[in-house]
C-alpha cells in the first residue's frame, strides 16, 4: 500500500491535472478571457467541486483517494489469489508465469497456500460492510448512536452468508453463474483428475466438456456482475421525510416500472443514452448480440425469461408421472418452484447489509442477482419488492443466493418502520406464508427425528449396551481424515510386525541370542533372553555358542 505521504502526492498531481483540463476547456469555450482570468475561474470551479465532493463523502455517497487505493489493492490481491493455476506447476525454488502470463511470487507450501486462499475466501463471504459511512450528514445523539449500534449488533448475529453452492460463483474470477458452475463441479467430482476445479474447467482436462444440463456456451455467457464499493453507491436507497424511497445519488423517487433500465451508472430512465454494463471481453461480440436482438425483440425477451427459469428446474419432479410426483416433493423443490415463478421481465430485487443500508436494482437472472450488490458478502435481508413513485407497495422474502429465514424478513419490516418508511400500502407476497410453513415443517421433522433417535438409542442401550458403545465409537470415527489416519497406522503396524518376523527368522537361522538349558539339549525360543538390551549378548558380555 502507498504511504500517507505518497497518497497526498498522488492527490496533488490529480488536482493539478484537473486544473489543466479546466483551463484548456475554458480557453476553448471562452477565448476572450485572459490567462489570469482563466486561472482564477479554474480555481473557483475546482474549489466548489472539491467542497461538493467532500460533502458527498461525508454523507457516504463517495470514496476518497485512499479508500479507492485500499479497495483496488484488496481486489487485486483477491483476484491474484483465486486465479486458477495447475497443481505442482511451480518449483519450490523459483517462480513461473501464471495463466495470464504475469510473473508469480515464490511458491509457498501447498498446505499453507490452500489455507491462505480458504481464509481469504471465507473472510470475503463473511464480511460486513464497515459502518464508517453514514447515510446522512446529520448529527446524532449519544442515545441514538447507542441504539443503532445495538441494532447493528443484532443484525450481524443473524446475518446470512450465501448458500454454499454459490461460493463457486464468488471464487470464480469471471463470476459465472453459480447454478451452472455447480453442474460442472459435479462432473469434476466424478472425474479422475488431480487438477483443481477452475483450472480443470478452463485450461485442463475439462475445457472441452459440454454438460447436457448446461451447455458451455451458456456457462460462459451467464456471468454475474459484482459491484465494487463505489459502483454500489449508484444503487443505494435513502428515506425522505415523507417515508418514501429515493435514490441516494440524486434524490429521485424510485419507481419499479418498465420506464427504467440498468446501466453502468445504476438505474436510469429507459430513454437515457447511458450504456448498459458489459464485461470487457464481451465488447467484441456486442455487435453480433445487437443484431440478434434486433431480429426478434419480443420473442427474445420471452426466450430470455424461459432460459432464466431453467435455473430452478426440478427434473425428477417434472419427469415423474401422476402419483409418483409425490415421492419427489420436498422443501427444496417447493422453494425452486417459488423462485421459478418469481422470474419475470421486470423483477426488482433488494438487499440490506448489516448496517441496514438498502440497495435496490433490476434482477437479470444469470447477470445481476442478490449477490451483485455486496460482492457476495453477508446480508441481513434480501428479497423482491415493488415501488410506485417512492411508495412501497409489495415485499417478498425470496432469494435463491441467500435464502434468508422468515425471521430475517420480519426483522427487516420492523427496521423499515423504525426508520420511518411509509408501510400503509405494503402487501406481503404469498411466498411468505409458504416459507413460514416450510420452516415449521422442517423444524417439526428435525424434532421428530431427534425424538425417534433418542427412543431407539434408549431402547438399544438398555438391551445391548456393549453394541451401542461400539456403534458410537464407529460413528465418531467416520470422517475421511480419521479413516486415512487409521489406514496409515494399520500399514505402519503391519510393517513393524513383518519386520519383527523377519528379524526373528534371521536371528534363528544364525543361532544368535539362543542359550542351552541347564538340563537338556533343546534350544530356547528366540533371542532376547537374559540380555542387557542387546540382541544375542548375555549379561557377561560373551556370545553364546550354539
Amino acid at each position: 500500500m502507498p504511504t500517507h505521504a505518497e497518497l497526498e502526492r498522488i492527490a496533488s498531481v490529480q488536482i493539478h491535472k484537473e486544473e489543466e483540463l479546466i483551463l484548456r476547456d475554458l480557453g476553448r469555450q471562452h477565448p476572450e478571457l485572459s490567462g489570469a482570468e482563466r486561472h482564477q475561474a479554474a480555481e473557483l470551479i475546482q474549489r466548489n467541486y472539491r467542497g461538493y465532493r467532500e460533502r458527498r463523502q461525508m454523507r457516504g455517497l463517495g470514496l476518497d483517494a485512499s479508500s479507492r487505493w485500499v479497495e483496488a489493492f484488496k481486489e487485486a490481491r483477491y483476484r491474484n489469489l483465486t486465479m486458477p493455476r495447475p497443481r505442482g506447476s511451480l518449483e519450490e525454488s523459483g517462480a513461473g508465469p501464471g495463466i495470464d502470463g504475469s510473473p508469480l511470487m515464490k511458491k509457498p507450501s501447498d498446505a499453507r497456500s490452500n489455507w491462505n486462499k480458504l481464509g481469504t475466501i471465507v473472510r470475503r463471504a463473511a464480511n460486513d460492510e464497515d459502518s464508517s459511512m453514514q447515510s446522512s450528514g446529520e448529527e446524532e445523539s449519544e442515545e441514538s448512536r447507542r441504539m443503532k449500534a445495538e441494532q447493528r449488533e443484532e443484525r450481524q448475529k443473524s446475518a446470512r452468508t450465501m448458500v454454499l453452492q454459490y461460493w463457486l460463483e464468488m471464487v470464480d474470477v469471471r463470476h459465472r453463474y453459480g447454478n451452472n458452475l455447480k453442474i460442472y463441479h459435479e462432473e469434476w467430482q466424478e472425474s479422475n483428475t488431480k487438477e483443481n476445479f477452475f483450472y480443470w474447467l478452463d485450461y485442463g482436462e475439462g475445457r472441452q466438456i459440454d454438460c447436457a444440463g448446461c451447455p458451455r456456451e451458456r456457462l460462459d455467457r451467464e456471468r454475474v456482475r459484482y459491484l465494487s464499493k463505489e459502483e454500489r453507491l449508484d444503487y443505494l436507497v435513502k428515506i425522505d421525510k415523507d417515508g418514501l424511497l429515493c435514490w441516494a445519488k440524486n434524490g429521485a423517487r424510485i419507481d419499479t416500472t418498465v420506464k427504467y433500465k440498468d446501466s453502468i451508472h445504476g438505474i436510469v430512465p429507459i430513454d437515457s443514452d447511458v450504456p448498459e454494463f458489459k464485461f470487457e471481453d464481451e465488447e467484441a461480440s456486442a455487435e453480433t448480440a445487437r443484431d440478434n436482438e434486433s431480429d426478434s425483440s419480443t420473442s427474445g425477451e420471452d426466450e430470455g425469461v424461459r432460459d432464466a427459469r431453467h435455473h430452478y428446474t426440478n427434473n425428477n419432479l417434472d419427469s415423474a408421472k401422476s402419483r409418483k410426483k409425490v415421492k419427489h416433493v420436498s422443501p427444496a423443490t417447493i422453494l425452486n418452484k417459488l423462485l421459478r415463478s418469481s422470474i419475470k421481465e421486470n423483477t426488482w430485487i433488494f438487499v440490506a447489509d448489516t448496517n441496514f443500508r438498502l440497495y435496490v436494482g433490476i434482477k437479470q437472472s444469470g447477470a445481476f442477482q442478490h449477490s451483485s450488490f455486496l460482492h457476495g458478502s453477508r446480508i441481513s435481508a434480501a428479497g423482491l419488492l415493488r415501488i410506485k413513485d417512492g411508495l412501497l407497495h409489495k415485499l417478498s422474502p425470496l432469494s435463491g443466493h441467500y435464502r434468508p429465514p422468515v425471521s430475517s424478513f420480519r426483522a427487516f419490516m420492523h427496521a423499515l418502520k423504525d426508520v420511518g418508511v411509509d408501510m400503509s400500502h405494503v402487501s406481503i407476497s404469498r411466498s411468505y406464508a409458504l416459507l413460514v410453513g416450510l420452516e415449521a415443517y422442517i423444524k417439526t421433522q428435525k424434532r421428530s427425528k431427534k425424538i425417534v433417535q433418542r427412543l431407539i438409542h434408549g431402547r438399544d442401550k438398555s438391551l445391548s449396551p456393549d453394541d451401542v458403545g461400539f456403534r458410537q465409537e464407529e460413528e465418531l470415527d467416520k470422517s475421511e481424515s480419521v479413516g486415512r489416519e487409521r489406514r496409515v497406522l494399520d500399514m505402519h503396524e503391519d510393517g513393524e510386525r513383518e519386520l519383527n518376523r523377519l528379524n526373528s527368522k534371521f536371528t534363528r537361522k544364525l543361532h544368535i541370542g539362543t542359550r542351552t538349558p541347564a538340563h537338556g539339549n533343546e534350544s530356547m525360543e528366540e533371542g532376547y533372553d537374559e540380555t542387557d538390551g542387546k540382541e544375542g549378548v548375555n549379561v557377561d558380555g560373551l556370545r553364546k555358542e550354539a
